[in-house]
């Protein structure tokens, strides 16, 4: 596996769980204290966006590990849960990190 797909599945992560996160602020404004309805509007759309490739990249990542369903399931969810994504995402890069490690270290030959 490529250390890219973990990249980008890390960068993704992140950005979805910070955009998780202000939108929950401006949802708190917006009802809280009749504020802020059109930046919600805006973030919550941005994050939709954000949201669906976060999909494609932890799915991506996902089938190149093998993962089973439910632990899929589980990494697609997290983006949906405010401060879950930062969990998941580090619990991932310990377990995906060494799979790209080995398949980084070169064969060794034969006989040696």
């Amino acid at each position: 596996m490529k250390r890219s797909v973990l990249t980008r599945y890390r960068v993704m992560a992140y950005v979805t769980a910070v955009m998780l996160l202000v939108l929950c602020t401006c949802m708190v404004f917006k009802y809280g204290f009749d504020r802020g309805e059109d930046l919600t509007l805006m973030v919550s759309q941005a994050h939709g966006l954000l949201f669906m490739v976060y999909l494609v990249f932890a799915f991506d990542l996902g089938q190149k590990a093998r993962w089973p369903f439910g632990k899929l399931l589980w990494v697609l969810l997290s983006g949906t849960i405010p401060f879950a994504a930062f969990l998941v995402e580090r619990r991932i890069r310990a377990e995906v990190a060494p799979l790209i490690d080995a398949d980084d270290q070169p064969a060794q030959p034969v006989g040696a």
